[in-house]
């Protein structure tokens, strides 16, 4: 089963770690480390299907993948 892609990385301006799902429109979250980032987008991305369900919008199917570079 394929899950959504989660970016964490650290903001500067925020001053902590940002956790974001690109395939759900503004599925993110903040936390002061990588795991709190992660734990707060996991009920985020909850939220965010429970209320896509429940007003009947179209819910996204898992499509990101990150460009990853092989290294020489």
């Amino acid at each position: 089963m394929k899950d959504y892609y989660i970016d964490i990385f650290y903001s500067v301006d925020d001053g902590g770690y940002i956790a974001d799902i690109p395939d759900l429109a503004y599925c993110s979250a903040f936390g002061e480390t990588p795991e709190e980032a992660l734990k707060e987008v996991l009920i985020a991305k909850e939220t965010w299907l429970e209320t896509a369900k429940a007003e009947n919008r179209v819910i996204p199917e898992p499509m990101y993948q990150p460009i990853y570079y092989k290294m020489a």
